[in-house]
């Protein structure tokens, strides 16, 4: 088993600016992204998290990304805007897409918001809890490069394209939903890879189409689609919405960010930002989703089950639970940070034991 080191979320936070502006990002973005990726291990989507510094490192080093991109938004309709990342790191772009649909919405009810020439943006709940933030319920698409088969196909083509959504709550939690189009997210098998660890049945082929339960094999190889043809068709319906709708790459062109390392990526996503008070006041909306919350909590609970969820409910309980102990990083992980620190002429923080004080 390996072994876990536990790290406060500003060491991480601060280790992870001093990379990315070790790239020659701009301090402001690189605080940005390293309180993105740290967001996401608090919230226990680990595979999201401060992980994937290397391999965006690499990338902007290898000049894929643009570090200090001039990102412009032009508006396309009344209520309608066009974001052009500049290739640079797709949570940037997400971040001004997320602000530019709330503006509009406020202006009109509802905005929409396309990416084109972005990067991968993370954990798609990221761009949820900002609209949720601001008073907002949202959507976002994204596309991604090829990870699933399209439904009786047998290579890549589909991405798993995530979509989150967000709804603010009134006294109690809100509703967060981030899911991919696969049976599991493709970064925790990376992960799993990445520990040495196999993976279950039944969630991806090896190269050769043959079921693996080697998170390496599997993570080379094709994930499986969630719910069958169901899955394959939402994704189907992200990559349509996101990169053809968009101008950004689809139908397979999207570049892989682990083995393509000849031009950059081009994502597409799509932002929805819209007023919950559109159709009531904002008090009856936030006594509805009152309603709604306390009846899923009065409902019948299976056998096994202790407590019913809002979707977003344990990972925000993750997240108070994370700020109080610290986040957990395994050992392979910390050795890749601190290698990559090393490279660059960051320090990685000591961090803490199980159960040390902080």
């Amino acid at each position: 088993m390996s072994k876990v080191t536990y790290f406060s979320v500003d060491e991480l936070s601060a280790f992870a600016t001093k990379i990315f502006t070790g790239t020659g990002m701009s301090e402001p973005d690189a605080a940005t992204i390293a309180r993105d990726l740290v967001k996401a291990n608090l919230r226990g989507i680990d595979s999201h998290g401060v992980s994937r510094i290397p391999m965006y490192v690499e990338r902007l080093q290898r000049g894929l990304v643009n570090p200090i991109p001039k990102i412009g938004i032009r508006k396309v309709a009344g209520a309608v805007s066009l974001v052009d990342g500049d290739n640079g790191m797709g949570f940037l772009a997400s971040h001004k897409a997320t602000a530019e649909a709330v503006e509009l919405a406020k202006a009109n009810g509802i905005g929409l918001v396309g990416v084109h020439r972005s990067t991968h943006f993370g954990m798609g709940a990221l761009y949820a809890l900002q609209a949720i933030e601001a008073g907002y319920i949202s959507m976002i698409f994204t596309n991604s490069s090829p990870a699933i088969p399209m439904w009786g196909g047998r290579t890549t083509f589909l991405g798993a394209s995530p979509i989150a959504a967000g709804i603010p709550g009134g006294k109690h939690a809100p509703y967060v939903m981030d899911m991919a189009m696969t049976v599991i997210a493709r970064g925790k098998i990376r992960l799993a890879a990445m520990k040495g660890e196999a993976i279950p049945e039944g969630l991806a082929l090896d190269v050769d189409g043959n079921p693996t339960t080697d998170a390496a094999k599997a993570f080379e190889g094709v994930c499986l689609p969630f719910g069958g043809v169901k899955g394959s068709v939402l994704a189907t319906l992200m990559d349509l919405m996101s990169g053809v709708l968009t101008g950004a790459n689809f139908g397979g062109d999207v570049k892989s960010l682990y083995f393509d390392h000849s031009e950059p990526q081009n994502v597409g996503h799509l932002f929805f930002a819209i007023k919950p008070d559109l159709f009531m006041s904002l008090e009856n909306f936030d006594a509805r989703m009152d309603a709604f919350y306390e009846r899923i909590k009065s409902l019948p609970k299976a056998a096994g089950v202790e407590e019913i969820m809002m979707p977003g409910e344990p990972e925000q309980r993750r997240e108070d639970e994370r700020l109080r102990t610290g986040i957990p990083i395994t050992d392979n992980v910390v050795a890749d940070l601190a290698k990559e620190g090393e490279r660059i002429g960051v320090r990685f923080p000591t961090g803490r034991a199980p159960g040390e004080a902080a």
